[in-house]
């Protein structure tokens, strides 16, 4: 059908012009890559052969609502009839009035741009363009600006209709092939993203086995920590003490490219502050007193790999800016070093600390807060998980029973319960840690049960925490049992103040500073009581 078009366009090409040759301008509308290289070669064509002022082909958009043009945002309301496409859409027939009275009548701030720069006598026609095939759909419309006498012999030219006919066939085939590709390509992307999916799935279902728990919150953690690690992102992990955040950040440099290279971490709050520098940075020989040899920091340690900067909410401000500028350059300069070096490495930090409040109370620079959370993760505390807890619980009694050589051991129905009623201040941590005093009091052959748990580890019924942590004088949860046969005051004493500490250091997962401000104490004081007791509290 396009050759027919072809064959009526070289009978008549003396008609639409004699400067035209109707075969080289078949050729060159059907060598056109795409619709819109199509219109624009036929406007350029009929510019050329009919020595008219302007041409230009405005389409029909998908929606069939609006008329667009090419290359301009500009667009035209098949509805609105202030300007002469809708007239024309609207009768399916030619309409041809000069500028000035196009101007006059029609209103419309876009076509009255297009025809601006045109004389008021000049003539402008707009020609309707459809497809050819039974369907009969709009394409568009063309518009032409030029004498009066052009359009004149154009009225009846069999060239111009085999022109027309032609370059909507085109149009119209280019168009459904270009729509095939937008299928083809949506339907490969689609492929893709199913496929990706997949994989990220199987990835997150692997971190299972490091990150333990199938309640919603952990599974949505997992899956952020599969994307997280697919980028190069400063990954920020925030939560409650206790959460796992190490674990997570071994779970993303595991999963991630660099996974071959070095892993280094570090607890900003269990180094002094004088020793922070020279752990992070390293130090050149000779640089403070008791250097005698050149030391590689943590962040050279790292290079390739990823550094994991554990609550970082504590490290001094003087700090941070260096560590900034490490993040933002790649640049570092070790202590009494002459040269600065560089690093590439992908930092993972970690606080349990509001950072925010941090900032307001200008403890923590805002600039690297915004540097650190690139990815933030926040780990949900264990009182979004409790489904998880039977899972939790049995996987730290097995890995108690392989670290100390004791046969397999269970739990019982009643035991999980009371664990499940349970407020976890310390999170997973906490619960390792009553898991691990279980199994210590559980005998051979048998399984944790209920009675094994004083009551201050497990708060029977629906009594609060708040309340088991009230002074022993009122009786209220220390769970002690004192002899009726004392005949050592002072002995009773110590073993019983050891009990309380051991059992309140044991409820907040052995941290001291919480466990001190719950009895009264400065955390100095219980320090040296520990010690004085030999209480092992690492």
């Amino acid at each position: 059908m396009t050759l027919q078009a072809i064959d009526t366009i070289a009978a008549s090409s003396a008609c639409l012009s004699s400067r035209l040759a109707a075969m080289p301008i078949a050729l060159t509308l059907v060598e056109s890559a795409n619709a819109e290289a199509l219109r624009k070669r036929a406007t350029q064509v009929l510019c050329d052969g009919l020595d008219i002022d302007c041409s230009e082909c405005l389409f029909v958009e998908g929606s069939g609502r609006w008329l667009g043009r090419d290359g301009d945002q500009v667009q035209f309301d098949c509805s609105d009839f202030s300007h002469p496409y809708a007239h024309v859409i609207r009768s399916g027939k030619p309409l041809t009035l000069s500028v000035g009275g196009a101007r006059t009548r029609l209103d419309h701030a876009g076509f009255q741009a297009q025809v601006a720069n045109f004389g008021a006598k000049k003539q402008l026609q707009v020609r309707p363009l459809r497809a050819k095939d039974g369907d009969k759909e709009w394409l568009g419309v063309l518009l032409m600006v030029g004498e009066k006498s052009t359009f004149n012999t154009l009225s009846d030219d069999p060239g111009m209709a085999a022109f027309e006919e032609l370059l909507c066939r085109l149009w119209t085939r280019l168009s459904r092939e270009q729509g095939e590709r937008h299928r083809s390509r949506a339907l490969r992307d689609s492929l893709v993203k199913i496929n990706d999916g997949a994989r990220r799935q199987a990835l997150a279902d692997q971190l299972a086995d490091e990150l333990l728990g199938q309640s919603t919150a952990m599974q949505a953690l997992r899956r952020q920590v599969v994307r997280a690690a697919e980028t190069n992102l400063a990954v920020l992990l925030q939560g409650e003490t206790g959460t796992g955040k190490d674990r997570v950040a071994r779970a993303l440099h595991q999963l991630s490219a660099r996974s071959k290279s070095p892993f280094m971490a570090i607890n900003c709050a269990a180094i002094p502050e004088a020793l922070l520098e020279s752990e992070l940075f390293g130090h050149a020989k000779g640089a403070f007193s008791g250097a005698d040899h050149a030391q590689e920091g943590l962040i050279s340690q790292a290079d390739g790999g990823t550094l994991f900067l554990d609550e970082i909410g504590d490290m001094p401000l003087a700090l941070q800016a260096k560590l900034l500028r490490v993040l933002e350059s790649g640049r570092y300069r070790p202590l009494g070093a002459s040269e600065e070096r560089c690093a590439d490495l992908r930092l993972v930090a970690a606080t349990h600390q509001p950072l925010r409040e941090q900032i307001r109370a200008q403890h923590f620079r805002a600039d690297l807060y915004y540097r650190l959370g690139q990815f933030p993760l926040t780990l949900p505390p264990l009182a979004e998980r409790r489904d998880d807890i039977a899972q939790l619980a049995q996987s730290f009694i097995n890995d108690f029973c392989a670290r100390e050589k004791r046969d397999d051991m269970g739990i019982t129905p009643a035991a999980l319960r009371l664990l499940q009623r349970r407020e976890y201040p310390g999170n997973v941590r906490e619960l390792k840690n009553l898991i691990d005093y279980a199994c210590a009091m559980t005998p051979q052959g048998a399984d944790i049960d209920a009675y094994v748990f004083p009551n201050e580890h497990v708060f029977q019924g629906e009594q609060k925490r708040d309340e088991s942590m009230a002074p022993a004088s009122q009786g209220s949860g220390m769970g002690l049992s004192l002899p009726n046969d004392i005949d050592d005051l002072r002995k009773t004493l110590r073993d019983v103040e050891s009990a309380i500490i051991r059992q309140r250091l044991m409820h907040f997962g052995g941290n001291r500073a919480q466990a001190a401000a719950s009895l009264g104490l400065p955390k100095r004081t219980l320090a040296h009581k520990c010690q004085l007791l030999e209480l092992d509290t690492k």
